[in-house]
């Protein structure tokens, strides 16, 4: 089965492949000209990555999977949550993203640096059926970034029980513990 993952992000795709493993043959919006670019104007994940899938389902009349994920601090209130990937603003870098978090932060004791990444999987068929997952992985926010691999805000999310960021553990670990990949887990079976 054709699956089309409603990204253009590299690291994402690569992400999803290496969770879902085989058994489904995995595109990216980048493989179609002319996909849609769906904005996440949502006021959750769910509605955002429902929204993403069925358009992309519709567009391409191929069975589609998109995810909203972000970073929920409590000490913001929940922020940055849907605006992660733009926190800083619309067309914000990860670093710059990181930088205004920890410059909101500044000066926080590390039992006020609870956090979680939040993901929500939707995947919609071109007939209209839409099906969603959830994962979710608590940790904290570090004083500094650290470590060169991942992307977002991996290099300051410490997940709990553990003494690495995301961006400082293997792939194999993060997949294994991380929201996508639990999310990612759930939403295979939809395919069953």
């Amino acid at each position: 089965m054709t699956l089309v993952l409603a990204t253009r992000n590299a690291h994402k795709v690569r992400e999803i492949g290496q969770v879902l493993g085989g058994g489904l043959s995995l595109r990216s919006l980048a493989d179609f000209e002319g996909a849609p670019e769906v904005p996440e104007e949502g006021e959750t994940f769910e509605a955002n990555a429902v929204r993403k899938a069925t358009a992309v389902a519709r567009a391409l009349g191929l069975p589609a999977m998109a995810d909203d994920s972000g970073l929920e601090v409590d000490a913001l209130d929940g922020a940055p949550g849907v605006r992660s990937a733009r926190f800083a603003g619309e067309r914000a870098t990860d670093e710059e993203n990181n930088a205004k978090l920890l410059g909101m932060m500044a000066g926080l004791p590390e039992e006020k640096r609870s956090a979680r990444f939040r993901c929500v999987i939707a995947v919609a068929w071109p007939d209209g059926r839409v099906r969603t997952a959830e994962g979710a992985c608590e940790g904290r926010i570090a004083k500094a970034p650290r470590g060169a691999g991942g992307f977002g805000y991996d290099p300051l999310f410490v997940p709990e029980g553990y003494g690495q960021t995301f961006a400082e553990m293997g792939e194999e670990v993060k997949n294994r513990i991380s929201h996508r990949g639990q999310a990612l887990r759930r939403a295979r079976e939809l395919f069953a």
